[in-house]
């Protein structure tokens, strides 16, 4: 782990550990933070994070993505719930156990029932995954599906 990042230091920084249900708190725990243009969401990488290669495997990198781009359209559509038709992304470099991944995104364009979004995982500063997303908006339950 490097020296500087510990769940303490996430905290000083504005991070709060998020509790979630399903397959998204088997990957965590995460981390969100309000930031002056939406939100961030981040983990930090464990040994249980990695590949058979040592660095954090894609799946997971992928799977955070995933989350982040969903909970950020989630905030932009006044909290419906949304599922990812599409994700496409782009592996830039490694990513290491020990090393906080950072996710942000923006909606690039929404639509009645689609949200298209742009996101980017980074460790300090450094991208590591890019990608773009569409989004389809669900009915919540009680909800007629749109």
């Amino acid at each position: 782990m490097d020296a500087d990042v510990t769940f303490e230091t996430l905290a000083a920084g504005g991070w709060r550990q998020k509790s979630l249900q399903g397959f998204a708190g088997l990957i965590g725990p995460l981390w969100a933070r309000r930031e002056t243009d939406g939100w961030a969401y981040g983990l930090l990488a464990g040994a249980g994070h990695l590949n058979p290669a040592g660095v954090v495997h894609g799946g997971l990198l992928t799977a955070l993505l995933d989350h982040a781009l969903s909970a950020i359209a989630w905030e932009a559509l006044g909290r419906r719930a949304c599922v990812t038709v599409q994700l496409d992304t782009h592996f830039l470099r490694a990513a290491r156990a020990g090393q906080f991944l950072e996710v942000r995104g923006r909606v690039v364009q929404a639509a009645s029932s689609l949200v298209f979004m742009h996101g980017e995982l980074s460790v300090a500063g450094e991208a590591v995954v890019t990608g773009v997303a569409v989004l389809k908006t669900i009915a919540s339950p009680g909800e007629q599906a749109s």
